[in-house]
């Protein structure tokens, strides 16, 4: 009896360790991010140029102090509270008191669950009183919803709830637009000027789209809905500030051109892929010299794919961007590391920064093509999947940008390297990426896809816990992927998508075990910037 208690005991302070062992200290969380210093050469810009930049990071630090308000609150209140460095550093890198990379949960004592709808809804509101709200413009990507004295929901347009920002914004993006030579950034930016004190982007947007040659480009505004877990509804502020890399960009032109064949080519009924890309959509590669807000939070975008209006997607297209420096100290910095840990030694070869760009590239690609519009009738694919239309599109884009490549590969296009790049590279990103979590978009595409992979063999672990790909099932599976989800999206088949996303959705213990590997061997998690003028040289 003794001897049992004593086992009992053992186990218990064992299995207590192990749970200790795996609890991050705030200051190991921090150190989890790879610091990486944001610049390019900026010589070979002209004088009215260089002057433009200080403008646009005063602007885009605008929109970093409305995105604390929209995702946490009054960002000074909360780290007046803070006297730990390490706490302080960790709430800057996720705007508030909840980790992005770990489910939001709150690191933070004294904070619970962080609210669905951030701060874009009341706390308390419900989504059975949303749905009584007899008001058309609540769900307007830019509004808020707060009560009145009486308790009752109001709607607050962006341009009212956040006025003294935003007049400050417009009369710098005014004054920068003096500077600009390239007229189509000049009408650009006084239309986006305005967009911010009436909220009407589309204007802009437009404008945003034929902005073609232009050295520097400004990517500002509310415009992604990942913030929003609630209902998907609300847009985030942001800004980048990109210098384009004309040699790299000129290598991308003639994709552009070839949009409409690779839409035909989408392996679907003609019903699921009728509507026509934007012919003007275009390809192109910068290097970031300043993020700020939404993307700025938690794990760092390196591609960009807007605008998201379908309307002006249908009409024109979209741009994609590569951010090609933050790309690179992704891949060097993480990719690399995390191949050798978790890929088996033979496709180690594989993982190549090349296809690292051209899968990251045709995932913005590919939210272009596809569907936006259901084919019954019921509403655009946004509107009739709701809380799962971020997921199962950024799934989309995941797998039909596999897929594109796969058919350049065959059409002649892409000659450099060969397919097997792609798809190593690929799942190698997954690991990657599913180290932030499950509780994004991204990070529930990502997981969807992983174990539709393995159950359908293209992807299998052996006993030492590396993991090979299997070309040709990979190849099968690619397709059966895309059919799927296009099928969902087209169909606006709610509960499938919602089935599907809740099955797979998360990080399974199997996988969860093989990425405390790459925990335990301190490879980055991700990168936080230097960056700002001191960082620039002119």
């Amino acid at each position: 009896m003794i001897k049992k208690i004593l086992v009992i005991i053992f186990i218990i302070l064992f299995s207590h360790n192990i749970i200790y062992s795996q609890e991050m200290s705030i200051k190991e969380k921090v150190e989890r991010y790879k610091q990486v210093t944001l610049t390019t050469d900026l010589s070979w810009l002209s004088e009215s140029e260089k002057k433009m930049i200080p403008i646009l990071i005063e602007i885009a630090d605008i929109m970093d102090n409305l995105f604390w308000l929209q995702n946490y609150g009054d960002k000074e209140e909360l780290l007046s509270k803070i006297t730990d460095e390490y706490e302080r550093k960790y709430i800057l890198i996720n705007y508030g008191p909840w980790d992005q990379l770990d489910g939001e949960k709150p690191f933070i004592k004294g904070f619970g669950e962080k609210p669905k709808g951030a701060n874009f809804y009341p706390p308390d509101m419900t989504k059975e009183e949303f749905e009584k709200l007899n008001d058309l413009n609540k769900t307007s990507p830019y509004t808020i919803l707060r009560r009145n004295n009486e308790g009752k929901l109001i709607v607050i347009p962006y341009s009212i709830a956040y006025e003294k920002e935003l007049k400050k914004a417009h009369s710098l993006m005014l004054k920068a637009a003096e500077f600009a030579e390239d007229e189509g950034l000049r009408k650009y930016l006084q239309l986006r000027a305005e967009a911010l004190i009436t909220d009407n982007y589309q204007p802009s947007d437009f404008a945003w789209m034929d902005m073609k040659t232009s050295n520097i480009d400004f990517i500002v505004g509310p415009i992604e809905n990942y913030t929003d877990a609630l209902f998907g509804y609300k847009t985030a502020f942001e800004s980048f500030v990109l210098i384009k890399d004309i040699e790299w960009s000129k290598k991308l032109n003639k994709f552009s051109a070839l949009l409409p064949e690779l839409q035909k080519s989408l392996p679907v009924a003609e019903k699921y892929k009728s509507e026509t890309p934007g012919l003007e959509s275009d390809l192109n590669v910068y290097d970031a010299i300043y993020y700020a807000g939404d993307c700025n939070a938690g794990s760092k975008t390196i591609a960009i794919n807007l605008p998201n209006d379908e309307e002006v997607q249908l009409k024109k297209g979209s741009r994609r961007l590569q951010l090609k420096n933050v790309m690179k100290a992704k891949f060097d910095n993480i990719m690399i590391p995390i191949s050798e840990i978790l890929i088996v030694p033979e496709q180690r070869k594989y993982v190549k920064f090349n296809a690292f760009f051209e899968n990251t590239m045709f995932h913005e690609v590919a939210h272009g093509l596809g569907i936006k519009n259901t084919i019954n009738g019921q509403g655009t694919v946004r509107e009739v999947l709701k809380d799962m239309y971020s997921a199962m599109e950024e799934g989309k884009a995941d797998i039909l940008g596999l897929f594109l490549v796969t058919k350049l590969y065959e059409m002649g296009e892409l000659t450099e390297g060969e397919l097997m790049d792609n798809y190593v590279t690929f799942v190698t990103g997954i690991f990657r990426s599913c180290r932030f979590g499950a509780a994004s978009a991204h990070g529930k595409a990502n997981m969807v896809r992983f174990y539709y992979f393995q159950e359908k063999g293209a992807i299998t672990r052996n006993n030492d816990g590396l993991y090979s790909i299997n070309f040709e099932k990979m190849k099968e599976a690619v397709i059966s992927s895309v059919q799927q989800i296009l099928m969902i999206q087209g169909d606006g088949n709610y509960s499938l998508a919602k089935s599907i996303i809740e099955k797979d959705g998360f990080i399974k213990e199997e996988l969860k075990s093989d990425l405390n590997k790459i925990n335990s061997a301190n490879v980055p998690v991700d990168i936080v910037f230097n960056m700002g003028l001191g960082y620039l040289h002119f």
